[in-house]
């Protein structure tokens, strides 16, 4: 089965360099996808300033989710070819068990007993 981008997503191969998380294929598909010239490009697209597409480059900064989303809207690519395209495999998304659950009582400040 091939993505919208041409990727054949069955393939795992060991040796394959999409299994790797590389933020720089994501960046120049979508560059060529849209047909810029640039980052300064993809960044006004993006609507994200410069250095955001820069330290994303360099591994300084990683795709967020709301950026993700900014990709989806622009691009018309699903979210899990852009997740594919930068070796993203996760199937599911885990939340941190201490996320959501409510404070404890006792460690709430103020208020006598």
């Amino acid at each position: 089965m091939t993505n919208q981008v041409g990727i054949d997503m069955n393939s795992d191969s060991e040796n394959d360099e999409l299994l790797q998380y590389n933020p720089n294929r994501l960046l120049d598909t979508l560059i060529e996808n849209l047909r810029l010239k640039n980052d300064a490009a993809l960044s006004r697209a993006l609507e994200v300033a410069p250095p955001v597409i820069s330290k994303i480059r360099h591994h300084r900064l990683p795709v967020g989710a709301s950026l993700l989303i900014r990709m989806h809207e622009v691009s018309d690519l699903s979210i899990r070819d852009l997740r594919y395209l930068m070796g993203d495999r996760r199937a599911k998304f885990r939340i941190s068990d201490k996320q959501f659950k409510p404070k404890d009582k006792d460690n709430t400040a103020g208020g006598a007993e």
